[in-house]
């Protein structure tokens, strides 16, 4: 069977289409972005073949935009895509070979009630599922573990998991990560492949490598959310609905692992700083900073689970990891009334912790602004100009305009701008930079009064 990419179901219906083809679609869409995971995990257990699940997967939903637009929604949606699904494989199983001993076991699997797993359920067997309720679990953290497995490049990681565990498809993936269509859909190409030549099983990992691999998993999570959350590049400082898929996917995670503590910590890290995002953009879209965001406007019930998870972390009794720590400084900004009332001393020593377990020089840059806060801007700039000396940061604009905002605040308003000019020359984010254009016509004209 073919393994060309599939027609992304958020495709629009063509105009000239069957009457029922946008409803069709929109109830594609839908099953397919809530239980995407499920299916394509539940196929990859009948099949054995990660690749081939999910194929056969986006082939029922190409079907499922004619059927459904033709003769309405199943009652049974989800049966309707793994019955048809199912078919496929065994379909293109047989094109390949009708004796290959991969196949009868396949067909022996679907042999025993095979009429009951049909888009049609029989009167006397309406309430069959359409998989095993005590295997989904272990179905949707497996396909987890697959779609974050090291073999992969951490592109490819994050495209494969959007894909097949969030079911976003290569559009909206390539529009979320501003890259082209084709590079996207490569991405996942090489991962099957990759995963297939490298014959990963479709397991959960045993128990003395699953905390070593659950980091990968949450790694992903976490570079999904932070692109969200800030862009790298683009005219928008936000992309919400890659930070809410996000949120999504570790809330799953969590209800899957309720007893990893990291799990709960990254949890709390999303739900805290997506509790921001009302108030961290103005009416047109411009970024709004910390000290002028009208914090009415958080997300007070974000901000409770938030703090559920962090606790749920903590109760753990191993301490805070990475993700919890970095939790724990989204709580104290979440629970100050103001910048000015934050706890700037327990932010310093919740940075100090997590530079010694998670050491970034993104951490220590962070540190600096905390200890600006809490003892002044000349002890933070020494910490950024012995940063800036190792070079670990050059390229990024984040450092030049940590470093403006110091200069600033100790009156050395040249290099203040110079550093400005630094900083938008090496940002790619259209809105932050208008900002940092902003500052530095400010400081352009608080010069010319003073020399006036």
């Amino acid at each position: 069977m073919a393994r060309a990419d599939r027609p992304a179901v958020t495709e629009p219906a063509p105009a000239d289409g069957p009457p029922g083809g946008e409803s069709a679609r929109r109830a594609v869409e839908a099953v397919w972005r809530i239980e995407s995971a499920r299916i394509v995990g539940a196929l990859t257990r009948y099949t054995g073949d990660f690749e081939l699940a999910e194929d056969v997967a986006q082939e029922a939903l190409a079907e499922a935009l004619v059927s459904w637009a033709r003769d309405g929604a199943p009652a049974n949606p989800v049966g309707w895509l793994l019955a048809t699904a199912r078919r496929r494989a065994i379909d293109g199983f047989r094109r390949r070979s009708a004796r290959d001993e991969r196949y009868a076991r396949l067909a022996g699997r679907l042999a025993e009630g095979e009429a009951a797993t049909g888009a049609l359920q029989p009167p006397e067997r309406t309430d069959e599922l359409p998989w095993d309720p005590d295997r989904v679990d272990d179905d949707v953290l497996a396909l987890m573990f697959i779609a974050c497995h090291p073999v992969l490049s951490a592109e490819a990681r994050v495209a494969l998991t959007l894909r097949v565990v969030a079911g976003l498809s290569s559009e909206e993936i390539a529009r979320a990560f501003l890259v082209p269509v084709p590079t996207v859909q490569a991405r996942i190409t090489r991962a099957k492949k990759t995963i297939g030549a490298a014959g990963v099983p479709f397991e959960l990992p045993p128990a003395d490598e699953r905390r070593t691999r659950l980091g990968a998993v949450l790694s992903v999570l976490y570079v999904i959310f932070t692109e969200g959350s800030t862009a790298t590049s683009g005219d928008d400082l936000l992309r919400t609905d890659l930070a809410r898929e996000a949120v999504r996917l570790a809330r799953m995670l969590a209800a899957l692992l309720p007893r990893e503590p990291e799990v709960h910590g990254l949890l709390a890290l999303f739900e805290l700083t997506a509790a921001r995002f009302p108030a961290r953009t103005g009416p047109d879209g411009e970024p709004v900073l910390l000290e002028d965001q009208d914090r009415r406007r958080w997300d007070r019930s974000a901000i409770r689970r938030g703090r559920a998870a962090l606790d749920r972390a903590a109760a753990a009794g191993r301490g805070l990891g990475p993700y919890g720590l970095q939790a724990a400084i989204a709580a104290c900004h979440a629970l100050a009334p103001s910048v000015a009332e934050t706890d700037w001393e327990r932010v310093v020593l919740l940075y100090e912790a997590l530079g010694r377990v998670a050491p970034s020089p993104v951490v220590e840059l962070n540190r600096a602004v905390a200890v600006a806060m809490a003892s002044g801007p000349q002890p933070a700039l020494d910490l950024v100009d012995d940063l800036a000396a190792t070079g670990r940061l050059a390229g990024s604009h984040l450092l030049p305009t940590v470093r403006a905002e110091l200069l600033s605040r100790l009156g050395r308003t040249p290099e203040a701008r110079a550093e400005l000019d630094l900083a938008v020359r090496l940002c790619a984010n259209a809105r932050e930079r208008a900002v940092l254009l902003r500052k530095a016509a400010a400081l352009a004209d608080g010069d010319e009064e003073i020399r006036g």
